[in-house]
């Protein structure tokens, strides 16, 4: 299977019944979706300590008005002691969780699921768990934090990610590196330098516009670190998507605002800005950023206007 095919099987994935029931058998009884307090109770007794970080002002994407990250120390799965687990409940309800330490040794135990590789990282797409074996590093995550590749972000509040740098891009201004119309050999570079790590990749033929994506994780954007999607068409760039979190989509249209004026165009799912060189979506959580040649393009033939 073609890896474009396998992306899009994991980033799709749905929630089910037996993924949570195997995240209710590694963690004595936590769900994912639970609340706060009812996943605090169940994982008490089981771990040596136990800490709550609250965040007044939310950057989790996931999160509209509630972040909270409950961080245990040696806890005690059903399949093993993890050094660091980290707990993160947007508006009361767990939707990640990351491990460190034995993690993928006692998390991987009772997987059954086939795997899929992509990069350093193992997909099991059914139970909604990535690991990271080079790092000892595991995620289980929900459909929604599957969209915004989570996987690849390292929670600060993890023990051992003191040292992670702090986000200093709140704005929703396009980084300056971002050149459209430059080509691929001027530009790849700075996407590098930009990135914590980046992935090249030819396209399927569906995108008329675009033949080849550059995949770049941890871009700092509107206060978290981001993957950016930068698509070349005849070796220029034309097309960027920013992914983004549906619970933080009020916070990311008034960054735009600030930056980039009103918005000028909208309907249920687009809002648009800029002479319509960025747009922000709705009905799947990104920012579209366009050429000025796409951009006459999109809003002549996709918008009708």
């Amino acid at each position: 299977m073609k890896l474009s095919l396998i992306l899009t099987a994991i980033l799709v994935l749905t929630i089910t019944s037996a993924g949570n029931a195997q995240t209710e058998l590694l963690f004595n009884g936590v769900e994912l979706q639970e609340s706060l307090q009812s996943a605090k109770d169940k994982m008490k007794p089981f771990t040596d300590k136990m800490e709550l970080f609250e965040v007044e002002n939310p950057t989790f994407p996931l999160s509209k008005d509630l972040e909270a990250h409950l961080v245990c120390s040696n806890y005690k799965s059903n399949y093993g002691t993890i050094s660091e687990l980290v707990f993160t409940f947007a508006d009361d309800k767990l939707v990640y969780i990351q491990a460190h330490g034995n993690a993928v040794e006692a998390i991987t135990a009772i997987i059954k699921d086939t795997v899929q590789n992509y990069m350093d990282y193992r997909f099991y797409p059914k139970d909604h768990i990535v690991t990271k074996p080079s790092e000892d590093k595991v995620w289980v995550l929900t459909e929604e934090a599957m969209h915004p590749n989570l996987f690849t972000w390292d929670n600060p509040y993890l023990p051992s990610n003191k040292e992670q740098k702090e986000n200093n891009n709140t704005s929703g201004r396009i980084p300056d590196f971002i050149k459209f119309g430059g080509n691929l050999d001027q530009l790849k570079p700075n996407l590098e330098r930009a990135s914590d790590f980046t992935f090249t990749m030819e396209l399927d033929g569906s995108d008329p516009n675009a033949q080849l994506q550059i995949d770049c994780f941890g871009i700092e954007y509107a206060g978290f670190p981001r993957k950016f999607e930068a698509r070349f068409g005849d070796g220029k760039l034309n097309v960027l998507w920013i992914l983004t979190g549906k619970g933080e989509e009020d916070r990311i249209r008034q960054k735009l605002i600030s930056e980039y004026g009103p918005v000028i165009f909208k309907d249920d799912n687009w809002e648009v800005f800029n002479n319509w060189q960025v747009i922000l979506r709705k009905d799947k959580p990104e920012v579209l950023v366009l050429s000025e040649e796409l951009a006459v393009f999109y809003k002549r033939d996709y918008f009708k206007q």
